[in-house]
């Protein structure tokens, strides 16, 4: 088969994925009719993906914060193909939202505790969440098109974001989960000094929220000018800069710690309110070095060293110069990553405290927040995420450091040489079995930036390879037994991202950010149990 026939067999897959979400995802007879999507499917039986509730009650999943790779998607399509009907029904969705679910005080019916049951278009969530709070972690709604639909909502929405989640506007105490219905503050009018590090405070600054705090400042800076966003993203940003170690430069994953409310002889309770949960459970070895700011496990590593570092320099490219610092911060975090942590001969990442502790193969000595009395702590991977994290910021930088990180990583999965520098002595594996739409990016922006063919022609095998394994039913599968399809799923926004750089189109399709959409509550299983789930963990289910 010819290159040509290819590359429009990869766009069709991506067409029949998007036709398929029309046709399937949508209000059925018997519910309320709206635009609103499902936020997955079942692709055998083609019933939407539910959340059985404590006391037996189901709703049909529609979170529009678990949509915006699905309206990215159908953004790109549109404008590659010129077919308005994808975007026409991402604007619908969205519309519909600001018409019919904005809460009053700006916040919308979204995120990580509450969604819309699509049968009825009432609120549903986790109850148990003090009455179903707001959260966003790591989402990065998509605000260019929220903001080409409605101006107005858009912005009532981010100035409500930071009113609901800033709990002490002089300190930058903020909360993942905020509060509906509070009255407008003074925003960015209030007063701010600066506090130190790990102070201790109710509120906990996570980065996974403070990422989506920044974002949204920074898309509200960008989109309607506001300079008091700007000001507050950066004293955000600042804050967690501040607190990585001064000797390391690494971290953090907090910038404040949990205060100590009561008192427990419990290890397996690990709410906050009885202290700072690193602390506890490692505290009595490793002393203050133990916080959970100061912990680098998998996944605060993730947070910090890719979603956090995509995010700001998604934020670079988008307002510029007035945000450089967001590039260099991140550029010194890669590098003491790649110093203190990183292990070239097993393509591999230490767990770590941030003062550079490695706790490589550690059995935890009791309960706890990080797992359970004698669980071993073990290495992780450098995946292809790191690779796409180490090549964006080599890009916007210039560092050759963070090149080399990129090149022992792409040899870790597979890839190849991408050489000593872009274009030069490369030798990458064209029968790579890769198929991360991470490692299709990172392809895909070295040779954005750089123009060398062999980087394209390795995007070009990613994306066959995600085409053969991951295309199944009409959708993008994580492999062919799997019981539900993620309508928000990264690869087809990948082979879209594709396609217009083959077309030299790369501005047609929206970027990627790897938002992780996601829900979280108490779910009933069939046998009448309680668990707590995220809806993740939904799509790795099968059959």
């Amino acid at each position: 088969m010819d290159k040509s026939t290819r590359d429009q067999q990869r766009l069709n897959y991506v067409i029949t994925f998007a036709d398929n979400v029309l046709k399937e995802g949508r209000a059925r007879s018997g519910w309320e009719a709206s635009p609103l999507f499902a936020d997955g499917i079942d692709v055998r039986t083609k019933e939407p993906v539910t959340w059985r509730f404590p006391g037996g009650r189901e709703a049909v999943m529609s979170n529009l914060a678990s949509q915006q790779n699905l309206f990215r998607t159908f953004v790109g399509l549109s404008r590659l193909t010129g077919d308005e009907q994808y975007e026409n029904a991402a604007k619908l969705a969205i519309k519909f939202h600001f018409d019919h679910l904005q809460s009053p005080c700006g916040l919308l019916q979204w995120g990580g505790h509450r969604l819309i049951d699509l049968k009825t278009l009432q609120v549903a969530g986790a109850e148990e969440k003090n009455g179903m709070v707001h959260e966003l972690k790591n989402h990065f709604p998509y605000y260019e098109l929220m903001y080409e639909v409605d101006p107005a909502a858009t912005i009532h929405y981010i100035r409500a974001l930071w009113n609901a989640h800033v709990f002490n506007w002089s300190t930058l105490e903020i909360s993942r989960h905020g509060s509906f219905g509070l009255k407008s503050s003074r925003l960015w009018a209030h007063e701010f000094r600066d506090a130190e590090p790990f102070s201790e405070v109710s509120g906990l600054s996570f980065l996974n929220a403070g990422n989506d705090l920044i974002y949204a400042a920074g898309m509200l800076y960008k989109l309607a000018g506001e300079k008091g966003a700007l000001l507050w993203l950066k004293r955000l940003a600042r804050q967690y800069n501040k607190a990585r170690n001064r000797d390391t430069g690494l971290g953090a994953y907090q910038f404040n710690q949990a205060r100590k409310v009561y008192h427990t002889n419990d290890d397996s309770n690990t709410h906050s309110r009885f202290g700072d949960r690193a602390g506890r459970q490692f505290g009595p070895e490793f002393g203050g070095a133990a916080l959970e700011g100061k912990m680098l496990l998998e996944a605060q590593a993730s947070t910090v060293y890719y979603e956090n570092t995509l995010m700001q320099l998604q934020l670079v490219s988008t307002i510029g110069e007035v945000v450089k610092e967001l590039a260099q911060w991140s550029r010194q975090g890669l590098g003491a990553f790649l110093k203190y942590g990183y292990l070239s001969e097993k393509n591999a990442f230490k767990p770590m405290l941030t003062d550079g502790t490695d706790l490589s193969g550690y059995a935890l000595k009791r309960d706890g927040y990080y797992g359970d009395k004698g669980a071993i702590i073990g290495q992780f991977p450098a995946t292809s995420k790191f690779l796409l994290s180490y090549v964006r910021t080599f890009i916007q930088t210039g560092d050759e450091s963070l090149w080399e990180a990129a090149r022992s990583i792409a040899k870790g999965n597979g890839l190849g040489d991408i050489g000593r520098e872009p274009g030069v002595d490369a030798d990458l594996d064209f029968k790579a079995p890769c198929d991360d739409a991470r490692a299709l990016y990172a392809m895909l922006d070295v040779y954005s930036k750089f123009g060398h063919s062999q980087y394209l022609e390795m995007a070009r095998r990613i994306g066959d390879n995600i085409v053969s394994r991951k295309f199944h039913f009409g959708y993008f599968l994580p492999a062919s037994n799997c019981k539900y399809a993620n309508f928000d799923a990264a690869e087809p926004l990948a082979l879209l991202a594709l396609h217009a750089a083959i077309e030299a189109k790369q501005h047609f399709v929206p970027a990627f950010i790897d938002g992780k959409g996601f829900f979280h509550a108490n779910m009933q299983a069939v046998d009448g149990t309680i668990k707590t789930w995220k809806s993740p963990q939904l799509y790795k289910e099968t059959i």
